[in-house]
């Protein structure tokens, strides 16, 4: 295994997935600008990054990410950002997670908290451990829970209603009904978070390098298409180029030949 360095997050490389750990666990591994940094750079090298083919995220010590280090706030100066410094710069973290073409699974223990369950949002696949507990948590402090994409993604994933009630309350919403309310697929044990991340990896490892990424692509997109033709014209697009791939000609091999398939890459 090899390892990619930052100060805030840690990579570890298994093979062909990226374990991201948020690496300030004193902290219960809320954002500050280097972790902005870090991620941004990150996310940012992962379009191009073509031996990556999955990245579970994930936070050390006792909390997934509390959200935002208020405490930090003003301490540094942001890049311009488009114009709108800190905030732009943090935002644009969550576009380049769902512009990655390598899907993203979040495995969620203790807080998920403002802009650290916008990280769960952004991901693909949310497994959460028994002690999970995430919320909106801007407008608790005199913001908007319009932020880093949360009003986009949340009402996606668990329709208008339930999405008004924790923004506009800020409440915090736990496993068991995150489980119910199909805001996470999983729920474990805490200390079987990791295992469950796993089983999930070795599955989606035994699809095809082309397949799984564009079936990422294709969810992100028909969520938003204007129209069941405008999905379909991206499904016959993104099939049409799975078919021509070598990764194609080695699933139907081993379908045939009753054998696990072999990807190159």
């Amino acid at each position: 295994m090899s390892s990619m360095t930052y100060e805030t997050i840690s990579i570890e490389q298994r093979g062909p997935v990226d374990w991201l750990t948020l690496n300030r666990p004193d902290a219960l591994n809320s954002i500050n600008n280097q972790m902005v940094a870090n991620l941004s750079d990150y996310f940012g090298r992962l379009f191009n990054a073509r031996h990556t083919r999955i990245v579970v995220m994930k936070g050390a010590g006792r909390a997934y990410c509390a959200g935002l280090d208020i405490k930090a706030q003003g301490t540094q100066e942001a890049p311009f950002a488009g114009g709108f410094g800190f905030q732009g710069w943090l935002a644009d973290v969550y576009v380049k997670m769902r512009r990655c073409p390598q899907p993203i699974i979040s495995l969620i223990h203790g807080a998920a908290c403002g802009g650290g369950f916008a990280f769960a949002l952004a991901s693909d696949i949310r497994i959460a451990a028994t002690s999970a507990r995430m919320n909106a948590a801007f407008i608790k402090l005199g913001l908007s829970s319009c932020d880093m994409g949360t009003s986009y993604f949340l009402p996606r994933l668990v329709g208008a209603s339930l999405a008004a009630e924790l923004m506009m309350t800020g409440r915090f919403i736990h496993a068991d009904r995150a489980l119910a309310t199909g805001l996470v697929s999983q729920v474990v044990a805490d200390m079987e978070l990791e295992a469950a991340g796993e089983a999930l990896v070795a599955e989606m490892l035994a699809t095809s390098p082309i397949g799984l990424r564009m079936t990422k692509e294709g969810l992100g997109f028909a969520i938003d298409a204007p129209s069941l033709e405008a999905a379909i014209a991206l499904e016959n697009r993104n099939q049409l180029m799975c078919a021509a791939s070598d990764d194609f000609k080695e699933g139907l091999a081993a379908f045939l030949e009753k054998r696990p398939p072999n990807y190159s890459a």
